[in-house]
């Protein structure tokens, strides 16, 4: 199935036309969640044996970005559940078969969640403030906070992890929990300047119980060259990056929509016309006329399994920030472009601005990502 098949043009115009009230309601994007899995969105990286669609990161990528470009958060909710499935999927393709049963699962219908942010948590998945306390036979409690928990409303099955200090030395154990199961809370905290339907609420473990057979990994403290850091470090970045390059693209739309609209009294025309505002709408065109090559040569890099060695974390680092920033550049060129009328509350643009800086607080952020590179480029600090 094409990616526009599976998202037609009149589904994108009601997730469009549903996202203004998601947004003013602050509520969850439980409509969109529904369709999408109905047409099978949800399994796009399962095996088509498995009944999924059998696709690749790079065409994961193309869908996110199509899907955003009408409702950002309904795609940034889902890209959390996709996160997992595509993690299982890189794995896999790796000889892998550790997270088969995501896939399977996800065939049959099962929503993960990704329960992994914690606040001031700047190791992100190298440590954990969160405590993974071992059980007999085999199963681990966690106890601690995890924050910007999307999908919280939907989500069936949350991959946590947790610091296990039991041992001669520290693990980080990494597990599953059952939506069924007791010992976590959900607040209902998510009041936020943009990506409100996310529900993206903090998600409080105390002693929450996953069993042996959902415990997938144990690792050491800090970096490390585990196949499990590298998939969900590609699958987070390069999906991120796509849900706000489908933002930036959709912007540009609305900049030449705009532009056409708005007739100028002084020369009778419209301001396609005017050469200032057709500056701008090329300046924002040819900023994402270079981001879309690099998210499709990356994410294809991952699919191929290319060797980029020490470069691999600096390249999908670069890759999110690049997009995350141009989007928000592209943004507000839009908004330049729009006039007034953007800026009233309601109008699409207006949301789109709020929506994009939220790109700024995903991992990597700024400073984290320049020292992915430069250690890359340069090598470690000195001690």
């Amino acid at each position: 199935m094409t990616i526009e098949e599976l998202l037609t043009d009149g589904m994108l115009e009601t997730f469009r036309d549903r996202a203004a009230g998601y947004d003013a309601a602050n509520s969850f994007c439980h409509e969109d969640l529904a369709e999408l899995k109905d047409v099978g969105y949800l399994k796009m990286f399962v095996p088509e044996e498995w009944g999924g669609l059998g696709y690749r990161l790079e065409e994961a990528s193309r869908a996110q970005m199509r899907l955003a470009s009408a409702a950002p958060a309904t795609a940034l909710a889902v890209n959390m559940h996709l996160v997992w499935t595509g993690v299982a999927r890189v794995l896999r393709a790796r000889g892998d078969d550790s997270l088969d049963y995501v896939l399977r699962e996800a065939g049959l219908g099962e929503v993960f969640g990704f329960g992994v942010s914690e606040a001031g948590n700047d190791q992100v998945l190298f440590d954990s403030r969160t405590v993974a306390a071992p059980l007999e036979g085999g199963g681990y409690s966690f106890t601690g906070t995890k924050v910007f928990t999307s999908l919280s409303p939907a989500w069936t099955r949350l991959g946590v992890f947790g610091r296990d200090d039991t041992g001669a030395e520290p693990q980080l154990v990494w597990a599953f929990i059952d939506r069924q199961e007791p010992g976590y809370s959900i607040k209902d905290d998510w009041d936020t300047l943009g990506m409100r339907a996310s529900q993206s609420c903090t998600t409080v473990l105390a002693g929450a119980e996953a069993p042996a057979d959902r415990v997938f990994r144990k690792l050491p403290v800090g970096p490390n060259p585990d196949p499990l850091v590298f998939g969900i470090f590609a699958t987070f970045e390069i999906l991120l990056a796509s849900v706000y390059a489908g933002i930036g693209g959709r912007a540009v739309e609305l900049a030449v929509q705009a532009a056409q609209r708005r007739m100028s009294l002084k020369t009778g025309k419209s301001y396609a016309q005017d050469p200032d505002i057709r500056w701008r709408v090329a300046d924002a065109a040819l900023a994402m006329d270079g981001l879309y090559p690099q998210l499709q040569v990356i994410s294809r890099d991952v699919d191929e399994q290319a060797d980029h060695g020490r470069f691999w974390f600096a390249r999908l680092s670069g890759a999110k920030i690049r997009a995350t920033e141009t989007a928000k550049q592209v943004v507000e060129l839009a908004v330049r472009v729009s006039g007034g009328a953007g800026y009233f509350r309601g109008s699409e643009l207006e949301r789109l601005y709020r929506d994009v800086l939220a790109g700024l607080y995903h991992p990597s952020d700024d400073e984290s990502a320049h020292g992915t590179v430069a250690t890359a480029w340069l090598g470690p600090l000195e001690d």
